[in-house]
């Protein structure tokens, strides 16, 4: 629900703060006081509209996935949209787009100024179905969970047999491609870090006579090892650490002199022509290591081509077996909603005819398979489609399906918005407009704006706007000034004994059957 909503200078309005209960909050005043502006402003906050206000902001109670959209889980999200130079659009004072902010809140808020066709969409009105089943038939929650497994790995093996089935008509293609690179990196043969190694060895033949010859220099010491052991022992000192160090000198010398020799028999135009043949091979695969890993992938996808009618077939017969449990699936669900459907045809007439709206006509007929079954709900008002009815009727007949579906609704469903939905009522018919809306805020939050007493009576609160001196106000009202209200909107500015007479009689009949 939206628990507080603050407005600072849009239009005539300066400065609101108002905090909405829960169930039906409604808000009346004179015409052009500024109700419709208040409204737009609610929805600018959660970038389902655009005005002009320095600051919209509302702080809602929702169960949001903020891991998924990105933002700091809290208890209370507060949705901002600031306005300076541009607008800018927060959610807990992190900036996000106006589109992700829409996006995210059109999950929770729906606005009836619109036709949106979402609550007809065959999504939707299947799930209202299936929660009446589910209502008195368990069988169908482990019904459609199996349905939507097996569907899904259909659909994942369909892909894979149709890869299957176009790989096949190419395969000799496939075969010559993937045995050509795997011999092209087998005639390298490669070996993991031999490039390292032949780079150490072309810098050591490139020094390999010069150092050589600083060695046979150097190894002269040696001839004057015996006379600095003579001369230590006439001075008396011991001669055993100067020993170590000769015969660990000695020792890197014959090591460097034997790896040099060594080299005598390495071709440096062929260790030159083995790096060139590496550098081309890393230049097309990134590395050694890459090279290898490519040809082992080759020769997996070799033995795959080499086996694909094993694995066709293999494929088509898990494919087929699949394909039967699906139809069978598929065809449980079509006959529980079958034997369904009239039911739910039945009881949303009722709440259609309590809004003064011709019966509706409703029918399963069969459709491509999908995540959902065969099964497409059409739904008609006494055979007009839903396009070419009136947006009165579109409206009410959205609010039909609603209620319908708050039947089997186990948490709060968000947050309803609806401008004058009773406009060009009778009393008769906003009074059942009223009923409909105070059973749906039992799931609902809804913010309604209205010029009839009868739902103005119904709400849980009532907030008056209204203009003073030019500037716009909104006020809470208490139950002998919602009277006040009521009986304006019976008679007018000039309020009579009789129309507050009524308005109370009203209020009493309408608050005494509902608190």
């Amino acid at each position: 629900m939206i628990e507080r909503f603050y407005l600072k200078e849009y239009l005539s309005f300066k400065e609101v703060a108002i905090e909405p209960k829960n169930g039906l909050v409604v808000f009346t005043g004179p015409s052009g006081s500024g109700k419709s502006i208040l409204m737009n402003s609610i929805l600018s906050s959660f970038g389902l509209a655009s005005c002009e206000a320095a600051l919209c902001e509302a702080s809602v109670a929702w169960e949001l996935d903020a891991q998924e959209h990105g933002i700091e889980e809290d208890d209370v999200y507060i949705f901002k949209h600031l306005k300076k130079e541009k607008s800018r659009y927060f959610i807990n004072n992190q900036n996000i787009s106006k589109k992700s902010l829409s996006l995210l809140a059109s999950n929770y808020l729906k606005h009836f100024s619109l036709r949106d066709f979402s609550d007809f969409e065959n999504e939707n009105l299947l799930l209202i179905l299936d929660s009446r089943i589910q209502k008195h038939s368990a069988e169908i929650t482990k019904l459609l969970s199996e349905y939507r497994d097996v569907f899904l790995e259909h659909k994942k093996v369909k892909k894979e047999l149709s890869i299957i089935e176009e790989e096949q008509k190419r395969v000799t293609e496939l075969k010559e491609f993937a045995a050509f690179e795997i011999q092209k990196i087998r005639d390298v043969n490669p070996k993991v870090s031999e490039d390292e190694e032949l780079l150490e060895i072309k810098k050591e033949l490139s020094k390999k006579e010069k150092v050589l010859e600083s060695i046979t220099r150097a190894n002269a010491i040696f001839e004057y090892e015996h006379s600095v052991v003579g001369t230590l022992e006439l001075l008396g000192v011991d001669s055993s650490s100067f020993n170590d160090a000769m015969n660990e000198l000695r020792a890197v010398m014959e090591s460097a002199q034997e790896r040099f020799e060594m080299l005598e028999d390495v071709n440096v135009e062929e260790v030159l022509n083995r790096l060139e043949v590496l550098s081309e091979l890393k230049r097309r695969y990134g590395s050694i290591e890459d090279a290898l890993r490519y040809k082992e992938q080759k020769i997996q996808e070799l033995e795959k081509y080499e086996n694909i009618e094993i694995t066709k077939g293999d494929l088509e017969l898990q494919e087929a077996s699949l394909a039967k449990k699906v139809k069978e699936f598929s065809q449980k669900l079509t006959q529980l909603r079958h034997a369904e459907i009239g039911l739910f045809e039945r009881d949303l007439n009722s709440y259609l005819n309590e809004l003064y709206l011709r019966d509706a006509k409703v029918e399963i007929v069969r459709k491509e398979l999908d995540v959902f079954g065969a099964d497409e709900i059409v739904l008609k008002l006494h055979g007009t489609d839903l396009q070419k009815i009136s947006t009165g009727e579109f409206n009410r007949l959205r609010l039909g399906v609603l209620a319908l579906k708050s039947e089997c609704m186990s948490k709060e469903g968000g947050v309803l918005m609806l401008d004058e939905i009773d406009a060009n009522l009778s009393g008769e018919e906003s009074m059942s407009v009223a009923k409909v809306l105070r059973a749906l805020s039992k799931h609902f939050q809804i913010f309604v704006i209205s010029h009839q007493p009868q739902l103005t009576s119904m709400g849980n609160q009532h907030f008056l706007v209204y203009k003073r001196e030019g500037t716009s106000y909104v006020k809470e009202l208490n139950l002998d000034e919602r009277a006040e209200e009521v009986a304006r909107i019976i008679s007018g500015e000039r309020i009579t004994e009789e129309a507050k007479g009524f308005a109370k009689e009203l209020l009493y009949l309408c608050q005494g059957e509902n608190i």
